[in-house]
């Protein structure tokens, strides 16, 4: 059985290709989580929170 590169280049190759897919569905998540209707009202709220008085 012939591998190619090191250990820590197989390693490497790894976190770079299922990273950039990991990241990539938190990032599509969070984009859905953000901009789901029912959210609207709730960020709104949110961005009210440092205006208010107490």
């Amino acid at each position: 059985m012939q591998t190619t590169g090191t250990e820590f280049e197989q390693v490497a190759m790894f976190a770079q290709t299922w990273g950039l897919v990991y990241l990539t569905v938190m990032f599509a998540g969070v984009l859905i989580y953000a901009l789901r209707p029912g959210a609207r009202k709730k960020f709104q709220d949110a961005a009210q929170i440092p205006f208010k008085e107490d």
